[in-house]
């Protein structure tokens, strides 16, 4: 299961509304590349495949292939300033290798 912060959502819902996005959901990518790190995309997509999985979160929907689903088990996305003037949002996955959980 994903989970989304209440910082991420609102900032989904923001850049929905800026984009005029509707009610379009927002697609969840993670590929796996050569050196077994993650990579990660967003965007707002009307396509549907097979095999796709839904989640809906305060309103927010959120897509996620067949291909990404097994990836993004347990992931949880956030929207962060990391560094000063620059909120971003990233993911807390615990399936990527290069995964550090944050401290407490």
């Amino acid at each position: 299961m994903i989970s989304v912060t209440t910082a991420a959502l609102e900032q989904i819902k923001r850049s929905a509304a800026e984009g005029e996005m509707g009610s379009l959901p927002l697609r969840i990518a993670i590929k796996e590349q050569d050196d077994g790190s993650f990579h990660y995309a967003m965007g707002f997509d009307e396509q549907r495949l097979p095999g796709d999985s839904f989640f809906n979160f305060d309103g927010v929907d959120l897509v996620v292939s067949e291909t990404s689903k097994d990836l993004a088990d347990g992931m949880t996305i956030d929207f962060v300033e990391l560094e000063a003037g620059k909120p971003e949002f990233i993911f807390l996955n615990p399936n990527d290798p290069t995964y550090v959980p944050p401290r407490k």
